[in-house]
């Protein structure tokens, strides 16, 4: 029998890692590679490619032990200097939710490259340790030079740790290396400045845009909506359309999230009419909004209407209604809307409880008060209020 080499191994398996479906099966024909790779006479040859390849599985997969169990294999056979085989661990560790793997992979690393740089800050980001991934991309730049990716990476920490200072300094060193005009460096600029609750430099960033498209518009509206600008957005969104700019469901979520009580209540029913103009009107994030926005602007049998007519409501739509029902005093009409949301079986959030203990004040009732406590138990690290 003859020794079937890497690559008639790694193709199968990379096919079948292609799939998500495919994941267990892919792990399954890796491992049983593996196996005879690793037994005495084995007739499976093994290169640095076949350990990426099943790496992407693992990581697919998301399995820790056959992640581990890879890693032994890399050490054993010598694997451990290849650059691409660490990046594929230090990835597939984070995929697996090992974070502290991930680092003593990262760091028993010989040589590390850009890709390792960029990965282990962009999986620290999206791991949610910001400072962390920060102090890794000042490491970095002792001896590596970043690249696009690495600061969008990068911008993503500033963003979630709302690092306002460190992101103007990034700021200047993209400039610096003539990266501004980046897509995806300019999009992580503005989401660090709208976070940061710096609108002016968002805008400043999103008007040197030479092809500011339906993605730019809504992270710098959803900046506007969530720092309380609402003029500013609607302004911003007119203009964009004017100048016809492709308009999307995330772009009108956006704007419809910037609604407050003091919005004019014939500028919503102009968004509501782009809505119906573009068929928009089946998607539930646009329905969504369109019941907050109703209700904001003291029109609940709008809300209602909207509601009825939404396809598929989900557990959103109904705590929606719920809240907008709480807003214009309406108890009776809260609890009804919750009892009939459990026989339908929709899941009740954090705000559904509020707007019942909302409801409770608007009819006098302390019994219905009790019994919103004995149906939600709040969940450890929170406390349940209640206001006479």
């Amino acid at each position: 029998m003859r020794v079937r080499d890497s690559v008639s191994w790694n193709s199968p398996i990379a096919s079948s890692a292609a799939s998500s479906s495919n994941a267990d099966e892919a792990l399954l024909q890796s491992r049983w590679m593996l196996r005879s790779a690793s037994s005495r006479g084995a007739r499976v040859s093994c290169d640095h490619a076949t350990f990426t390849t099943v790496l992407s599985v693992c990581a697919r997969a998301a399995s820790l032990p056959a992640c581990a169990m890879v890693h032994g294999l890399v050490v054993s056979r010598g694997f451990e200097g290849e650059v691409s085989v660490g990046n594929a661990l230090v990835t597939a560790y984070f995929e697996c939710g090992s974070s502290g793997f991930a680092k003593k992979a990262f760091y028993g690393m010989a040589e590390r490259n850009v890709i390792t740089w960029t990965a282990m800050i962009f999986e620290m980001a999206r791991a949610e340790l910001y400072e962390d991934s920060i102090l890794l991309f000042r490491q970095m730049r002792r001896t590596v030079d970043a690249n696009n990716a690495t600061y969008s990476s990068s911008l993503l920490a500033c963003a979630g740790s709302l690092a306002a200072k460190e992101g103007k300094h990034i700021h200047g060193l993209i400039v610096k290396a003539g990266l501004a005009t980046d897509l995806h460096v300019e999009s992580g600029l503005m989401d660090v400045y709208s976070k940061c609750g710096l609108m002016e430099d968002a805008l400043r960033v999103f008007r040197a845009c030479r092809q500011p498209d339906e993605v730019f518009l809504t992270v710098i509206l959803v900046g506007f909506a969530q720092n309380g600008l609402e003029e500013k957005a609607f302004e911003l969104f007119a203009e964009m359309a004017g100048e016809g700019i492709c308009i999307d469901t995330n772009m009108v979520s956006a704007v419809l999230g910037a609604f407050g009580a003091s919005v004019p209540f014939a500028l919503g029913k102009q968004i509501h009419a782009l809505v119906i103009k573009k068929c928009f009107g089946r998607n539930i994030y646009v329905c969504n909004g369109l019941i907050n926005m109703y209700s904001k602007c003291g029109e609940l049998q709008e809300s209602v209407q909207v509601f009825d007519e939404t396809p598929g409501n989900n557990s959103i739509s109904w705590n929606s209604i719920i809240a907008a029902f709480a807003r214009h005093g309406q108890g009776s009409g809260v609890f009804q809307l919750f009892e009939s949301m459990k026989a339908i079986g929709a899941s009740p959030m954090d705000v559904t409880f509020l707007s019942l203990l909302h409801g409770c004040s608007h009819v006098g009732s302390a019994k219905k008060g009790f019994y919103v406590i004995v149906v939600w138990s709040p969940p450890k690290g929170r406390t349940l209020c209640m206001c006479g």
